[in-house]
């Protein structure tokens, strides 16, 4: 796609075009293969094989109770948030503006928040990860931090962690020998959790995409849209209605036949290089089926896919906060600084609230998860919650700004891109 776009765009620099009438066809070309962006069959370069036999899938126990619910973390969570944040800080708010123009990660961020162990705090380790017991709450840390960077890089660095957390909460033994392996090593493979559909109003209950079951296994087809590094990725969970009776996950090697990406660039998370995954008949083995395809498995995977977007809401928000402060401090109009005027001073006031409220909902519902109790209640409580305030303080933070909330010079108009997102999307983050 860049051969051919740098040969259109010299083309149509030519003062021959004028001559001959034919400029308007080639800038018209040169628009329709921009708009289309790539289509590519699934990359391949990578074969998942069983490395060890395993007699039983391993799972990580519940975390205990601590009594009164305390949203304080304890000293290992506060040392990996503070290092992701600092992660954030230095190597993540910088780019992000570029990544955002360019609509990619860049290469060497991804490669250095593999270096930080993100999609092995999941993983038990047994099976070589970090993880002791269930770790949603760090997780929600984890997405935060990112978020406060940048939340379209945050999804792109998050991608891989919801494959794996995926394997590592419902995968049996023969599909986390197989998989797991490369998501404790060096190469950590890109992945993504493939749930959304181009739908309007999507409802992750009534899906499309329809898997039924053949004699050697399955066969899928349709279409889901805003998956994250889709033209990168190498395996995927989709989610698709299985024969009728209600929606089921399937893992997807994206060298499959009849696998194939197109760009999907949207308003927000561009950083994150979404595309769309198109599957013509893709023949899957029975065990691609992950977790028996219960509803139960389903379901759970959806709320905390939900809370995943509520702590990104979280991080990008105080990011917002963090932003605007300052800013109606030193924005000084007719002859004080505008943090002067009830009105300011006020809306300031309310993205702090709300925040604290958004940010105690995720907390209790990602606690209450990885302590095996139902939570089914608390995480649609930070979903509406989120969803609602989430947008509103992007809102809020584009308007104190003024005009200045309007251009690209400062970051505001590209969080508030990405809030609008919390609402509408459903996948691709898992905690």
């Amino acid at each position: 796609m860049g051969t051919v776009l740098a040969a259109l765009n010299k083309l149509a620099s030519a003062e021959v075009l004028d001559r001959f009438g034919l400029r308007k066809p080639v800038e018209r070309g040169l628009y329709e293969t921009t708009r289309a962006g790539f289509v590519a069959a699934g990359a391949a370069s990578r074969t998942f094989a069983s490395a060890t036999k395993q007699s039983k899938p391993q799972r990580l126990p519940a975390a205990p109770e601590r009594g009164l619910f305390d949203i304080t973390p304890d000293d290992e969570q506060q040392m990996i948030r503070e290092t992701v944040a600092e992660f954030a800080a230095e190597q993540i708010r910088p780019v992000a503006a570029d990544a955002d123009a360019k609509c990619e990660a860049p290469q060497g961020l991804l490669s250095q928040i593999q270096e930080l162990g993100v999609t092995q705090v999941g993983i038990p380790e047994e099976l070589g990860g970090l993880g002791t017991e269930r770790a949603a709450v760090t997780n929600v840390l984890v997405a935060e931090a990112l978020a406060h960077g940048d939340m379209g890089l945050a999804v792109a660095c998050l991608a891989p962690a919801a494959v794996s957390n995926a394997l590592a909460l419902w995968g049996d033994e023969t599909q986390q020998s197989t998989y797991l392996p490369a998501f404790v090593g060096e190469n950590v493979p890109a992945a993504a959790l493939a749930v959304q559909e181009p739908t309007p109003l999507f409802d992750p209950f009534t899906l499309k995409t329809k898997a039924y079951r053949t004699a050697g296994g399955f066969v899928i087809e349709g279409v889901k849209s805003l998956v994250p590094r889709a033209n990168a990725a190498e395996l995927f969970v989709v989610a698709a209605e299985l024969d009728g009776r209600g929606p089921a996950l399937f893992l997807v090697e994206s060298g499959s036949q009849g696998v194939s990406i197109e760009s999907d660039p949207a308003m927000g998370l561009r950083a994150a290089g979404m595309g769309r995954l198109r599957l013509d008949k893709v023949k899957l083995p029975a065990h691609a089926l992950l977790g028996g395809g219960k509803a139960d498995t389903y379901t759970e995977a959806i709320r905390l896919s939900r809370i995943g977007w509520c702590a990104l809401a979280v991080g990008t928000g105080q990011a917002v906060l963090d932003y605007v402060i300052p800013y109606v401090n030193e924005r000084v109009a007719f002859g004080e600084p505008i943090s002067n005027r009830q009105a300011v001073a006020f809306m300031v006031a309310n993205i702090g609230i709300e925040l604290e409220g958004m940010r105690l909902l995720t907390y209790k519902a990602a606690a209450r998860a990885e302590q095996g109790k139902p939570f089914a209640r608390e995480a649609a409580l930070a979903r509406r919650l989120c969803a609602e305030k989430g947008m509103q303080i992007g809102n809020d933070g584009v308007q104190l700004l003024g005009g200045h909330g309007f251009v690209k010079e400062h970051p505001v108009e590209r969080w508030y891109r990405d809030l609008r997102a919390i609402g509408l999307t459903e996948g691709i983050v898992l905690v």
